[in-house]
This record gives structure tokens, sequence and C-alpha cells, in this order.
């Protein structure tokens, strides 16, 4: 018996040259174990062969979203650094309100942030923080997949690189696979070059990737020019940390000498495009990027400067803020946008061989969408209803390999009240905002 069957589904299907998006409708996608066993018309697979069914008549089958960058366990501060300028925003604002984080905060805030990116059709995350292997308990219990690093500063020392190192071992490939790891120095301006070297050094060691925020904003890239003459790019290069395949945060500051850099190195760019219009940080060159062969992949960033981590909200923005920043309607085409959220964004990852697209032998990460709301008719498109219209709540049921999280908007794994509640206890302390405790200073 093949363990599920998820039967009369319209099936998206995206080129892998990103020049098309289309449906298969009334499919049946066959899952055994945690892959895809086969995708055919619907009446050719007999119910009784099979351990579980979805009836997905109506719905859209679509791979489940990655969320490339994030700092999920964050939502625990969310709407507590409003209307502020990003210097601000770190220094008075989030590096002061860290200095409260205790490790267990990273748990609940962990599966806050899961919860909500389950709800919205989020099924791997690339997160970026802090007390990993709690982060790591979280993705476990919820049943999803993530890419987890540690994040480091200089300011931490040479022996929290060790412990990463030891994080990283411990939980490479757990939770049956659904976990894996990476170096996360947080960026060239809070790492030195010594301290970035030992990091690629670290990297190196354990055969794993690197997850760094760089060129954020011009003015990074700017002021880099004017302290060292070489951007922040370079000075990754410099340090050996794009000898790993390396993700980087951002990019909103890049130059066109950084991103010919790039397209010669095993690397992806991530684009967070709600967080840089509202702290005016610029905008991933995304089309630039593209052309040059260097993966883009979507991101949601942290909840404080998000203030959610649903990546169809990133998906709309970011395609029309290509259009505008290149003053043409034509640009970021709907087949484009879509291969962006799903092989582009596995590409990032380095998984475009098992995520990212509804094929046989592909990990079993599909999610359901309802196009059935009055937001989404008459449906004459519904890839173009997919980039421009669909919400959060639209994701009726999500499957992380092969197993069914949430089921007709029911969370099977995890308890939001138990989670909601927890976290309210911690309110008080969480917010308490002294500038003088910040954990860091933004200088860049």
């Amino acid at each position: 018996m093949t363990d599920l069957l998820i039967q009369n589904c319209n099936v998206l299907q995206i080129a892998a040259d990103a020049s098309a998006a289309s449906l298969l409708n009334n499919h049946d996608i066959l899952v055994r174990g945690q892959r895809i066993e086969a995708i055919q018309p619907t009446g050719q697979a007999h119910p009784s062969h099979f351990r579980r069914m979805i009836d997905a008549s109506g719905l859209l089958a679509m791979p489940g979203l990655i969320n490339c960058h994030a700092h999920v366990p964050m939502v625990i501060f969310r709407g507590l650094a409003e209307d502020v300028s990003v210097d601000r925003w770190f220094n008075e604002y989030m590096w002061p309100l860290e200095s409260n984080l205790q490790p267990d905060d990273v748990y609940w805030g962990m599966q806050l942030g899961l919860a909500e990116m389950i709800e919205s059709g989020v099924t791997t995350v690339n997160d970026h923080y802090f007390h990993m292997h709690l982060a790591a308990q979280a993705v476990e219990k919820a049943g999803t997949r993530a890419l987890l690093g540690w994040c480091v500063f200089s300011s931490n020392g040479v022996e929290m690189i060790e412990k990463t190192g030891e994080f990283i071992q411990e939980y490479q490939n757990a939770a049956n696979g659904r976990i894996r790891t990476i170096m996360a120095p947080h960026a060239p301006y809070t790492c030195d070059d010594d301290y970035l070297m030992a990091c690629a050094k670290k990297a190196e060691e354990l055969g794993v990737g690197i997850h760094i925020h760089a060129s954020e904003r011009l003015s990074q890239t700017e002021s880099s020019l004017q302290k060292f003459g070489i951007t922040p790019i370079q000075v990754l290069e410099k340090t050996g940390i794009l000898d790993r395949h390396t993700i980087i945060a951002h990019g909103c500051g890049l130059l066109p000498e950084d991103i010919e850099r790039l397209s010669k190195r095993d690397a992806g760019v991530t684009c967070s495009p709600k967080t840089y219009m509202k702290l005016t940080s610029g905008m991933t060159p995304v089309i630039e990027l593209r052309a040059a062969g260097v993966p883009v992949g979507l991101a949601t960033d942290g909840a404080v400067s998000n203030n959610t981590l649903d990546i169809f909200e990133s998906l709309r923005l970011m395609t029309m803020m290509q259009k505008v920043n290149h003053d043409s309607s034509e640009v970021m085409p709907i087949a484009e946008a879509l291969y962006i959220a799903t092989r582009g964004s596995a590409a990032v990852l380095n998984r475009e061989d098992e995520l990212g697209a509804l094929e046989p032998n592909y990990l079993a990460d599909i999610i359901l969408v309802d196009l059935s709301g009055t937001h989404h008719q008459p449906l004459y498109n519904p890839p173009g209803s997919l980039v421009y219209n669909t919400r959060a709540s639209d994701v009726r049921t999500v499957i992380v390999d092969g197993q069914v999280i949430m089921e007709d908007r029911k969370l099977y794994t995890l308890n939001k009240d138990e989670i909601v509640g927890e976290l309210r206890t911690r309110m008080e302390r969480l917010s308490d905002r002294h500038p003088d405790r910040r954990i860091q200073v933004y200088n860049p």
C-alpha cells in the first residue's frame, strides 16, 4: 500500500527555466514515505490501495513555500519597534530588547512562528538566531523542515564558534532528516575579518554552508568602501566565506561588480521586500542577480521588521517592487515570480533537486490552496491569482515529508492556545527596553 493519496487536485507546474506556470487539472498526487511517487490523472488510482486519502477537489496543489531568511523566534518582540529608522531599530529597540532573551523564549517563540508559517503554507525555513538547539526542538515538534544557523558576533569570542560547531554536528540531519544546519556569522560589520575567517574554517571543517547578512543597504556598501576600500561582498571573498555555499541575506546594496563576483561563486541571495519598505533599505536587485545566474529566494526576515511571516505577501511585494524599480510593468512576469517562490528559493538553499517542485522523487512537501474565495473570482488566471490575490488563510492543508501537519486549517502538531498563553506570561519581561543593555551596536 502507498501511504497517501491526494485526490482530484489541480497541480501547479512551474517550468525549470521559469518560462511558464500552468495547471494539471483533476490530478492525483501519490506519496510513498517522504517522497512523491507519481502525479497522474484522477481515476487511475483506487483509494483502497492507500493508507490515507485527502479529497482535494477544487483545491490547488503547489510546493510547500520556503522562507529563505528569517529570525523566527523574534515573533516574541512583534510590534515593539515601529516607525523608527534602521539605526534606531537596532540600537534603541531590537538589540536592547534581545538583552531580555532567555533560552526557552526561543523554544516558545519558534513554535509560535512555525504555527504562523504552517498556516500560511511555509514548510521550510532558513533561520538565523540564538539558542538554536531549542529552535531545533520546536521544529522537530512542529513537523516542518528547517536549515538552522546559530547567529554569532565577534564579541562572542571564538569559543562561540566552537559551540556553534557542536550544535551543527548534533543537529545535522536530525528529525528524520528534516533539520539541516549551517554556520551563521551575523554580518561583516559585527564580525571582524579574523572572526569571519574562523567561521569559514569551521564551515569547511564541518562540510556545511554559511548564512550571513551582507550589503543589506547601499549605505553599508558605501561605508565599507570608505573604511576599507572594498565592498562587504569583497570582505566575504577575502575572508573565505564565499568559498563555501553561501546564503546572503538582503543584498540591497549590491553593486554590479558584486553581482559579477557572486555569479562565479556558489551563492544565493534572499529578498525580504516588506522589511525593506518599512526600514527604507532599498531593494534586492532580483532581476540583475537572476540575469547573472545567481539564485534568488523569497524571505520574510523577522517579524519585528516585517510583522508577519507570510511568504505570499513577500511574493506579491517583490513582484510589484521590481516593476516599480525598473519602471516597467512587463518585468517580473507571473511565471518568473512563482519560480522564485518555489524552485528559486529551493536553489538558494542548495536543494533544488528535491524541494520547490511537485514531481516524482521530490520530497512530499505539499500545500493545498483554496482559490474559491470572492477575492479570486472570477478565476481566469490561477497562477496570477497565486501571486496577486492569495491570502495566508487560503492555505487549507499542509504536508511535510509526506506527513499531514495541518488539514482544513486544523494544526495537528502545535497547540496555539498553549503557545500564546505561555508567551503572554513573558510579555512584561520581554518588552522591558533599556538601550544601555543592548547586545551589540549598529555602526556599519
